[in-house]
């Protein structure tokens, strides 16, 4: 198939089929001519030997031989394009409207004219600027589709525009099919689409400014947020170096002390036993002697004995007051103490067995039968949200019905169970566990003893343990997924800030005795402001 390029086209010279230069153009018995290869090709994709311009069949098939006058004409053609393409004033014009009546060299059109149908330079358009019959033509700027600006139907060049049917109109649509129309002239119609257009991207650079500003403020921020990572990292290390340094320098102190203590205490206990040792001596020397005076039977000996015998008295001290000091290493209830204030800071960093709590993980769903009329609750049973209108739901024993609370279907009455839930975009919301006992129709208070065992979230920004009476919570930051852990047995109720995995609070030294189950509450919706739900979500960890 042909492949030769121009900068013009000449039917004269071009195949049919490729629509390009012929290459080895060959001429069948109608004669008409084409590429040889193109022909070929064609007739191997019909069942009919036929000429794709006149559909002349042929059977048996045409022999095909070169048309050597052709071939030479269009040989010529294409080295005529060659140097055309070659010089450089034609590589200046390529891709630019070319005057429809210079011969060689082109020139680049100046206007086109909507009546004669051709473009010229700017010294073939001087009639056109000269002549008054020529004057009165439409002139616009150069553009190479000037047919498709003839309308079809008339034959008249397209000078109006019908704003109803959004269609280009000629003076003769114009005055037969389009009299009743809003019609404009096609200069009016751009300037005001033109305008339009111009607003319109004014508005869209300016939403591009704002948000390549975004961008940037959010890669600065980002930036700003890893040198605080970089610096709370430097700063915990430093901190943590600190503390443990501390530590270890209070226990060698502690030890230096308490084996100083020791040897005191051992060194005042020897010089107790020594004395007490003496005082035994002297006394039992006393003893002695008492004894043989009293050693005989008669009377009168023992009398003469008796006078005749002096014993002193042996110097001791009143020991009744005697107590050695032992309290000094008292010190298990200080140190347990002080275990627990650590403990305690930590967690509410980043309590590191939080992952050991997500090991008890288990599968929690909304109980519908328990929810409030005005709570929705999801078909999977993970989602619950307030709504704007009661449901029409049976008044049964387990059903709250004046306040917006809902218990999981699951309820657990031994071991440690854990569950998360997803609070984010809400600035009201309750969770917690309860006791299956627990009133659900009344006035209810929420505290440990009456069976609730919750904290709350309220005006975006304040967390509260119910502990009866009430703790305020620091609140570092606001958390998204709050998880909830309870150990039946050890009697506990902590909740934790999954994203951080620190403690937000925790209830201690309870004993349970009934069934609990996850409690949640949505609140209020607050005209949408609190429309978000409460979702159960799966608990993944990452290690």
């Amino acid at each position: 198939m042909a492949s030769a390029t121009s900068l013009v086209t000449d039917d004269n010279f071009s195949c049919s089929i490729c629509l390009d230069v012929f290459t080895k153009p060959v001429s069948i018995p109608c004669g008409h001519t084409f590429c040889q290869d193109c022909i070929t090709k064609h007739w191997e994709t019909v069942s009919l030997f036929e000429c794709p311009l006149c559909k002349e069949t042929y059977l048996p098939k045409p022999m095909l031989r070169v048309n050597i006058f052709i071939a030479d004409m269009a040989e010529r053609f294409k080295n005529a394009v060659r140097r055309k393409s070659s010089s450089p004033l034609q590589e200046a014009l390529v891709g630019k409207v070319l005057c429809n009546l210079c011969t060689d060299p082109m020139s680049a059109a100046v206007k086109s004219c909507l009546v004669c149908f051709m473009s010229f330079c700017k010294t073939h358009l001087q009639p056109h600027q000269t002549l008054p019959n020529l004057q009165r033509h439409k002139l616009i700027q150069p553009v190479n589709d000037l047919q498709n600006r003839l309308c079809k139907t008339h034959g008249e060049p397209f000078e109006f525009f019908c704003r109803g049917d959004q269609m280009f109109l000629c003076l003769s649509c114009k005055v037969k099919d389009h009299r009743t129309h809003t019609v404009v002239t096609l200069e009016e119609e751009a300037k005001i689409r033109k305008t339009k257009l111009g607003k319109d991207k004014e508005s869209t650079d300016q939403l591009i400014e704002t948000r390549q500003q975004m961008s940037l403020d959010i890669r600065s921020s980002l930036d700003g947020v890893r040198k605080n990572a970089e610096q709370a990292l430097s700063y915990k290390n430093h901190v943590m170096a600190a503390v443990v340094d501390y530590i270890q320098r209070s226990q060698i102190e502690l030890t230096e002390v308490i084996n100083t203590k020791l040897q005191q205490i051992e060194k005042e206990g020897i010089n107790f036993t020594t004395e007490l040792d003496a005082e035994i001596l002297q006394i039992k020397e006393k003893k002695e002697q008492l004894d043989k005076t009293s050693l005989t039977d008669d009377d009168f000996t023992f009398l003469e004995n008796a006078l005749s015998f002096t014993v002193s008295s042996p110097q001791v001290k009143n020991w009744a007051d005697l107590k050695l000091n032992t309290a000094e290493f008292a010190i298990q209830d200080a140190m347990d103490e002080l275990q627990r204030s650590v403990k305690s800071k930590i967690n509410t960093l980043c309590d590191p067995t939080f992952r050991e709590k997500q090991r008890y993980a288990v599968d929690v769903t909304f109980d519908p039968d328990t929810a409030h009329p005005l709570l929705n609750i999801s078909a999977d049973g993970k989602q619950v949200a307030t709504g704007y209108q009661k449901r029409n739901a049976d008044n049964k024993p387990e059903r709250f019905q004046k306040v917006l609370n809902v218990l999981a279907k699951e309820g657990f009455s031994s071991g440690k169970f854990y569950y998360e839930v997803q609070v984010k975009g809400k600035p009201q919301w309750d969770l917690g566990v309860v006791s299956e006992s627990i009133n659900r129709k009344g006035d209810i208070r929420l505290s440990p003893k009456n069976g609730y065992w919750t904290i709350w979230f309220r005006n975006g920004n304040e967390l509260t343990a119910n502990a009866g009476p009430a703790v305020n919570l620091p609140v570092r930051q606001i958390p998204e997924k709050v998880g909830v852990f309870v150990d039946y047995e050890e009697g506990q109720v902590s909740f934790y800030d999954v994203d951080a995995r620190a403690i937000i609070f925790s209830f201690t030294g309870n004993s349970f005795t009934t069934k609990l189950f996850p409690f949640f509450s949505p609140c209020i919706n607050e005209g949408g402001k609190n429309s978000a739900a409460l979702i159960i979500t799966p608990v993944t960890t990452n290690h």
